[in-house]
C-alpha cells in the first residue's frame, strides 16, 4: 500500500488544492492531507478551522484522511504516517522552482521519502489563497476559487475583520 502526504496551510483550502488532493487520490492507496503551518504566513483561520473546511472539501473520498500538524516537520509526519511519498501541488514555473527547493531539502533529511509534483488544473494555474484572501478583503466574488463552504467562512471572517 503506498501512502501519500499532502502538506499545506490550506488558509484556506482552493480548489486547485481540491484538484491535488483528487488526483492525489486516484494514484494512491491512501493520500493524508495535513494541515500545516508556514512560519512566514499569518493565517486568517485556525488551524482547527482550517481542518474543518478542508475535511468538508474533501468529504465523500474514502482514500482521503485530513488532519492536522501545526508544529511538525514535513518529513516527521510522513513518517509518522508511513508515507513513502509526499505530494506537492504545483501551477506554474515559479511554484516549480520553489517546490523543487523544498523536495531538495526533504530529501536530505530523509532519503526514503519521494516528493511528487503534481500539475493543477489549467483553471487553477493562477490561483494563490493569498490573492484570493486580498479580492475577498475588498468584497470581490471569490466563490470560482475555492469550494463552497470556504468561500462562505471567508467572506464571514472578511466581514467580520472589517467590522472591527
Amino acid at each position: 500500500m503506498t501512502v501519500a502526504l499532502f502538506p499545506g496551510s490550506y488558509d484556506p483550502i482552493t480548489n486547485g488544492h481540491v484538484d491535488i488532493a483528487l488526483k492525489a487520490a486516484q494514484i494512491f492507496d491512501k493520500v493524508y492531507v495535513a494541515v500545516m503551518t508556514n512560519t512566514t504566513k499569518q493565517y486568517i483561520f485556525s488551524a482547527d478551522e482550517r481542518v474543518k473546511l478542508v475535511q468538508d472539501a474533501l468529504k465523500g473520498n474514502s482514500k482521503i484522511a485530513v488532519l492536522k500538524r501545526p508544529d511538525a516537520l514535513t518529513v516527521n509526519v510522513a513518517r509518522e504516517l508511513g508515507a513513502s511519498v509526499i505530494v506537492r501541488g504545483v501551477r506554474n514555473s515559479e511554484d516549480f522552482r520553489y517546490e523543487q527547493q523544498i523536495a531538495g531539502i526533504n530529501k536530505q533529511l530523509d532519503p526514503d521519502v519521494q516528493t511528487v509534483l503534481m500539475f493543477t488544473a489549467s483553471k487553477n494555474s493562477f490561483v494563490a489563497s493569498s490573492m484570493i484572501k486580498e479580492v475577498a478583503k475588498f468584497s470581490g466574488d471569490v466563490s470560482a476559487f475555492l469550494p463552497e463552504k470556504s468561500a462562505q467562512a471567508l467572506r464571514e471572517k472578511m466581514r467580520r475583520n472589517h467590522a472591527k
